[in-house]
């Protein structure tokens, strides 16, 4: 061996317990701590949507540490040979395999643009038509909306007498108004009775619902609102995302042979 080669084995020597130390944080009775660990916790950090700071880091640090210091502590005490620790071990087990399947199956079966933006169609189309602005006034008995409305006609005003007699508490105190809103989203006596009404005109006569009895103005009419694809398009993957593991979810348990029976919650 020339003297070239015998310094590059010299310094290989050197180097090589520094880069093993690089990969971990210290050691602890002898033991090394791999900073493996502390990029785990990191990472399930990031993925909880908790900003990774210089401070959060060192704190990372102490965690493995620290755990590593209790852990042999424990192995000490010969707990990992108790059938308490072997029962919590095999649930805290399918707890993690469970979640990295789920998350590479999320992972790998991310919805597209393409699926969002068929969604997004489906669900506006689901979501068209003519919106109502509707103000109302309810009341248990039958006479006293046919009182209030004889006032109304004899001059009164709509939004001071549903403040005064309005049993709705979501709209008495703003003169009773209901914004803006679809016939189907209401009771049906209600829906089926705005929609016949034009614009500033008012019912008759009481309408009877589970509620009560109500009078009814419609304020204003217009095509129904809908906010563009690219405001809604990260929650409407979301939710598909959701819904494509739930399905994952119901394949594996229909597809594994078991004569087990769910209960209707666990279905």
């Amino acid at each position: 061996m020339n003297l070239k080669s015998t310094t590059l084995v010299a310094a290989l020597a050197v180097l090589m317990p520094l880069a093993a130390h690089a990969q971990n944080v210290t050691t602890v009775n002898g033991k090394a701590v791999p900073k493996s660990r502390v990029d785990t916790l990191l990472q399930q950090a990031s993925r909880a949507g908790q900003q990774v700071t210089p401070e959060m880091q060192q704190r990372a640090k102490d965690e493995v540490v620290m755990r590593e210091i209790f852990a042999q502590e424990a192995e000490r005490k010969g707990i990992p040979a108790s059938a308490e620790y072997k029962a919590q071990f095999e649930l805290l087990r399918q707890t993690v395999l469970i979640r990295e399947l789920f998350a590479d199956y999320a992972k790998k079966n991310e919805p597209t643009d393409a699926e969002a933006q068929a969604e997004y169609n489906k669900v506006k189309a689901q979501n068209s038509g003519q919106e109502y602005r509707a103000r109302h006034i309810l009341v248990e008995k039958e006479e006293d909306a046919k009182r209030l409305i004889a006032e109304i006609k004899a001059g009164g005003k709509f939004e001071d007498l549903a403040k005064k007699n309005s049993k709705d508490p979501g709209s008495a105190e703003n003169g009773g108004d209901l914004d803006f809103a679809k016939p189907d989203t209401y009771v049906p006596e209600f829906g089926q009775a705005m929609a016949k009404l034009k614009k500033g005109e008012m019912t008759e006569t009481p309408v009877k619902t589970q509620f009560g009895y109500h009078i009814i103005k419609l304020e204003d009419t217009r095509e129904a609102q809908f906010p563009a694809f690219e405001e809604v398009k990260a929650q409407l993957k979301q939710r598909m995302g959701q819904a494509k593991l739930q399905e994952y979810q119901d394949q594996l348990r229909k597809a594994a042979k078991t004569d087990y029976k769910f209960s209707q919650g666990g279905q």
